[in-house]
């Protein structure tokens, strides 16, 4: 089978848009007609080396779609079943999965390579070379193969253009409030960088009862964005942002902050460290350059003020338990995505797309097949 799909051959290259060959399913694996896909900025970490895969790869790791055949061994699926795809497989058996760690599965191992889980690959060019899919995904293709580890079922009347945001941003951001920084009602939540991630964690501390939701961004247009979606405050500095949260809790901090900038480095962290009250966490969900130390904080505050520091991935929670809860919340109006989408492109614009992204013009951008 034939696919036409986006492909990232280098470091700081555009995607080329590619027709590709598509082999058919294996044990346990799937064919996938893709409805749409997010245009998330860990797929620009792969262009400028935040993230360094095995090239050429298929970007997209968001994504919806329709299954159209199964491999042997496929349970959980069947023909013309509607799914999102998660970024993170689950495969339920390893360490991980059974103390309920899923978002850290063993088999999320080969995610920026893009193998399949058994180490080979099911995407290759005319002259025979494999090419591998982002989060054993590449959502940026008309069609895929991937693992029914990686799809979780939905009702036929979810609206698949919109549902694909729920395969990374929205349970990632959202999860980062409600899941990592465990937000209780009547806290205050700083929340650093307003994009496809921050602005779910908005809607995650503000549904799980925060009094205060400080979003701090310099664009104006993601500012207003969050304070339609749950910000109780917005501000465009850390500077302004520290002094009003000294003023909303008279001098004690914010309870929790969580980072969720294009790129994380030294700067933001520090300030969030500053933000929070004593025994305070800060919640660091963006990626930063591997090669850089991006934490350095104050050891003595660290430990007489026991601060804390937590990483998160996926939010910290389960895609097989998130995922449709989060399309059950959006379906009874709790939880908005419609208005998340600035944009909409066809896969040939991909390229304009992370342009708008890197730009700021779009909060969510959605390619729809």
């Amino acid at each position: 089978m034939k696919t036409k799909a986006a492909v990232l051959r280098g470091l700081n290259r555009p995607f080329e848009i590619e027709e590709l060959n598509l082999d058919p399913p294996k044990a346990g694996e799937v064919l996938i007609k893709y409805v749409a896909a997010g245009l998330c900025h860990s797929d620009e970490h792969l262009r400028n080396g935040d993230l360094v895969p095995r090239f050429p790869i298929v970007g997209g790791h968001e994504g919806s779609g329709i299954i159209e055949e199964v491999g042997e061994g496929v349970t959980r699926l069947k023909p013309g079943d509607h799914v999102i795809c998660t970024f993170l497989p689950v495969c339920g058996t390893c360490r991980f999965c059974v103390a309920g760690m899923t978002n850290l599965c063993d088999t999320g191992a080969g995610a920026v390579n893009g193998t399949m889980l058994d180490g080979t690959f099911r995407l290759h060019s005319d002259s025979g070379e494999d090419l591998g899919g982002f989060c054993m995904l590449g959502t940026f293709s008309e069609r895929g193969v991937i693992s029914q580890s990686s799809c979780v079922k939905v009702a036929d009347d979810v609206p698949l253009d919109k549902a694909a945001l729920i395969g990374c941003g929205v349970p990632t951001g959202f999860g980062s409030a409600v899941h990592a920084a465990e937000t209780q009602p009547g806290d205050t939540i700083a929340i650093y960088g307003v994009g496809g991630i921050g602005i779910n964690a908005v809607q995650g501390a503000a549904l799980a009862g925060a009094t205060n939701v400080v979003a701090i961004d310099p664009l104006a247009n993601k500012r207003e964005m969050a304070e339609r979606l749950g910000a109780t405050h917005s501000c465009a500095t850390a500077e302004r942002a520290q002094a009003l949260i000294q003023e909303l809790t008279r001098g004690v901090g914010a309870d929790k902050a969580i980072v969720t900038v294009g790129v994380v480095d030294t700067e933001v962290t520090t300030n969030a460290f500053h933000a929070i009250r004593k025994g305070g966490t800060v919640v660091v969900t963006g990626l930063a350059d591997p090669t850089k130390n991006t934490i350095e904080i104050p050891g003595a505050l660290l430990t007489l003020f026991e601060k804390r520091i937590q990483g998160s991935l996926f939010g910290s929670g389960d895609p097989f338990t998130d995922i449709p809860r989060l399309v059950d919340m959006y379906q009874a109006g709790q939880l908005k995505l419609d208005e998340l989408i600035t944009n909409t492109y066809r896969i040939d614009d991909v390229n304009k797309g992370y342009e708008d992204l890197i730009n700021g013009v779009n909060v969510r951008g959605v390619i729809l097949f």
